[in-house]
């Protein structure tokens, strides 16, 4: 491969998906490097005065700061972008970083959003607090709902929000559906991805404008880093997001971007590996606990619909053991399994929601969303998945199972 290679989209788009994933935005310095180089600068110098005003301009294209481009995150922006089948991509710092630039850049005080009610908690927060702060109205609806959809739409409607598969409860929404409805009503759709990334779920095959990330979870797939995405037109992302990541400074730093950039090289391999264990375990413990939240088993209300839409269910599922006390029991009596809130990991993790990612939210609206005090998640690792199985096994004996 040459050195700009990987940044030609005549070339690049023509690739299959796991050498997009390996090679896709390399650009190789004057050294010819094969890893993809690391370049932590805040500023960059210029040989003449011309230079630096034209691109401080628009007129050239160059670095001029690293709150607006990094060579090593403007790899990873190409990279995911073209994983993702979008035109552009902006990097940011993490997760929810992404999620509230996505949603502010775009929004103004009178404007209206459509959110699903099952969602990350910080992600309710937003729409629950924060973008009413700023005279922005909030609908909260069932997505798997498709009538409660268009009934939630207003004149002022400008965005729909929502998470397919949600998290903790797994719940899916009708892609094309959505996306459709939103578009015949000049509704921009923003859909979090983080639960299945392009490996496994394009929401752009079906329509969707705007993809946001956190790579802190299966992108990065290792537990090492925080980072965020961003996806969209090229018109959409330049003149929409661009002026908003600019001037608030949510940019992901550089060495975090290398480390996504190393574990988008094995994504597809592991998500899908990690996504066949879960299925495997969730069929292990279905008959055991009193409520499986699982897309990839047929037992979910929408599992048809998911295996439609998705390459794979992924790695991530729950289950409800009826309270909190057996909740803390099965966690507690793990031996393998680590009890963390994070997911996406290559290390199998387990929370309790109610007391951790939805800790913030009121009781009453944990259960609206069906975050129960006996609901458990989990992220299948790349463990042996008949060591996974035994830990739970023992784990679930001694919680009463």
């Amino acid at each position: 491969m040459k050195k700009t290679t990987g940044t030609d989209r005549n070339v690049t788009r023509t690739w299959r998906p796991a050498t997009q994933a390996v090679r896709g935005g390399t650009w190789r310095s004057e050294h010819g490097e094969t890893s993809e180089a690391l370049f932590l600068t805040s500023g960059y110098t210029y040989d003449n005065a011309q230079t630096v005003a034209d691109r401080f301009a628009g007129e050239a294209a160059g670095m001029t700061y690293s709150r607006l481009q990094n060579p090593t995150v403007a790899m990873l922006e190409e990279r995911i972008a073209l994983m993702e089948g979008a035109e552009a991509c902006r990097a940011q710092a993490s997760g929810m970083a992404a999620m509230t630039t996505a949603l502010l850049c775009q929004l103004e005080s009178g404007d209206h959003v459509v959110a699903a009610k099952a969602a990350f908690g910080s992600c309710r927060w937003l729409v629950d607090n924060l973008l009413p702060k700023w005279g922005i109205e909030t609908t909260v609806i069932d997505s798997a709902d498709d009538a409660a959809w268009e009934a939630a739409i207003r004149p002022n409607t400008k965005v729909f929000f929502f998470e397919t598969p949600a998290n903790p409860t797994l719940d899916i929404v009708d892609l094309k559906f959505v996306c459709d409805l939103a578009k015949a009503h000049g509704i921009t759709t923003v859909v979090d991805n983080a639960f299945a990334t392009p490996a496994l779920q394009k929401p752009m095959d079906y329509g969707a404008d705007v993809v946001a990330y956190s790579a802190t979870k299966l992108m990065d797939g290792q537990g090492r880093v925080l980072a965020g995405a961003v996806c969209g037109s090229e018109q959409w992302i330049n003149e929409v997001l661009l002026p908003f990541q600019r001037n608030t400074g949510p940019n992901i730093a550089p060495f975090n971007a290398w480390v996504v950039l190393k574990g988008l090289e094995t994504l597809s391999m592991r998500a899908h590996h990690q996504s066949a264990s879960a299925v495997e375990l969730g069929a292990f413990m279905e008959a055991r606990v009193q409520r499986m939240l699982h897309p990839g088993l047929p037992s979910h209300p929408r599992h048809d619909l998911a295996k439609a839409q998705m390459r794979a269910t992924g790695p991530i599922f729950a289950f409800d053991l009826g309270s909190r006390e057996k909740a803390f029991a099965l966690l507690d009596a793990l031996q393998l399994i680590d009890i963390s809130n994070n997911i996406g990991d290559s290390r199998s993790l387990m929370c309790h929601p109610a007391s951790t990612t939805h800790a913030s939210m009121t009781p009453e609206a944990r259960n609206d969303m069906g975050v129960t005090e006996g609901l458990l998640r989990i992220n299948v690792g790349l463990e042996d998945i008949e060591d996974i199985k035994e830990d739970i096994d023992q784990a679930l004996s001694a919680a009463g199972f």
